[in-house]
């Protein structure tokens, strides 16, 4: 059995720019990781199986328009991989949240899937199988700090510390589509030169502005968020609703946690770290 971490994916910035003529818009993101997130298990089996687990299970369909079965049908065309496989996606993080869930889960079926066909990770066909996926896929399967441009498929490697972080998602659904739709499609710039810090707190999250006008809820995770003892920085990641607070100091980040909690039971929060 080969088990895979699929840790939940943050945009510490994210500046919109032009529209592309296939119809995407060009990106500049700062990509990061956290220490925590989804599980995919995969066991060779005598027939293929696919189950939902976890907390977050009921947000999801099984077969069909699953990132796992696309991620491993997918992988199967590329290499002329036959052999049926077991797989189990243990679901903690929130589903269609700004923090890349479904192309964690599709990158680490790829890298489990290349580890048991001997494939190596850094096979140029298993990153176009992940941009084919999803924009934030190869990201994902790149699994550390990324500037990325274009798609978010060009990516540049970029070190960050491992800062305590606060992930809360106030549980109320933002369509990808609908925030895009909302944008006022000015290009505010690219991203700030210097280390990832720098860049994080001199950027911004371009799809922030719409998102809040479409669910005002983040409004009020971004404020709780900002008035924490020792945040360093509160932002909206992706396309929402999941708001982070970076921070330098794990006990800060505890006390915000329990902040928040007692004051919205029904809000999901992470204390985690950047990994």
């Amino acid at each position: 059995m080969i088990v895979e971490p699929a840790p939940a994916k943050l945009n510490l910035a994210l500046h919109v720019r032009a529209r592309r003529d296939d119809g995407y818009h060009e990106l500049e993101t700062l990509f990061v990781f956290v220490r925590d997130g989804d599980t995919v298990r995969l066991t060779p089996a005598d027939r293929d199986g696919f189950a939902i687990v976890g907390p977050f299970a009921g947000g999801l369909s099984g077969e069909g328009n699953n990132l796992v079965t696309r991620a491993r049908d997918a992988f199967r065309a590329a290499f002329g991989v036959s052999e049926p496989l077991s797989i189990v996606l243990d679901k903690h993080l929130p589903v269609a949240s700004g923090i890349g869930g479904g192309s964690a889960d599709a990158a680490a079926t790829l890298r489990g899937m290349a580890k048991l066909a001997g494939v190596s990770r850094d096979d140029p066909a298993l990153m176009a199988i992940a941009a084919e996926l999803g924009s934030d896929v190869p990201a994902c399967l790149a699994g550390r700090t990324m500037i990325g441009r274009g798609r978010g498929e060009r990516l540049t490697p970029i070190d960050v510390p491992p800062l305590p972080v606060l992930l809360v998602n106030p549980g109320v659904g933002v369509s990808t589509a609908a925030v895009f739709a909302a944008w006022d499609r000015t290009d505010r710039g690219p991203l700030p030169q210097g280390d990832a810090l720098t860049i994080a707190l001199a950027g911004r999250n371009d799809l922030e502005p719409p998102a809040r006008a479409l669910a005002p809820a983040i409004d009020t995770v971004l404020a709780m968020l900002a008035a924490a003892d020792g945040v360093r920085l509160a932002r909206m990641s992706g396309s929402g609703a999941t708001c982070f607070a970076l921070f330098d100091r794990a006990e800060d980040r505890a006390a915000a946690a329990t902040t928040i909690q007692a004051a919205c039971p029904a809000w999901w929060c992470l204390e985690t770290a950047l990994a």
